[in-house]
């Protein structure tokens, strides 16, 4: 079982950047697959960027509404993913949250608590 601790959200104005990190317990970090989803006011919770497990080269899937000003990375030696948002809008404001697998599941079964991020306009 891993446990995840989210941290580095914050109010922001729009066009400005913030990074989101998660902080995972265990010893076998780089075996899961990590996520980064979010949950808008209204609306359903969503997935923001995946990327893969691993040692060294990973893949990476963003979302339409945040391809080209998010980023995900993660350092194993840290055990943390990373959620890098630049050119933040209005409507990126929701509660982010940082999940893991095992690559095999489909689902994902291990969630942190979230971390708030508001863009004001």
């Amino acid at each position: 079982q891993v446990q995840l601790v989210e941290s580095g959200g914050g109010l922001v104005q729009a066009g400005g950047s913030l990074r989101l990190s998660c902080a995972a317990s265990g010893r076998t970090f780089n075996s899961y697959a990590m996520g980064w989803f979010r949950q808008r006011p209204g609306k359903e919770r969503e997935l923001v960027a995946r990327i893969s497990s691993g040692s060294s080269t990973y893949s990476a899937y963003y979302a339409d509404s945040v391809k080209g000003r998010f980023t995900i990375s993660r350092d194993n030696a840290k055990n943390t993913v990373y959620l890098q948002m630049n050119s933040l809008k209005p409507e990126d404001t929701a509660v982010y949250y940082c999940a893991a697998k095992i690559p095999a599941m489909s689902e994902y079964p291990y969630w942190g608590q979230g971390t708030q991020v508001t863009v004001s306009s």
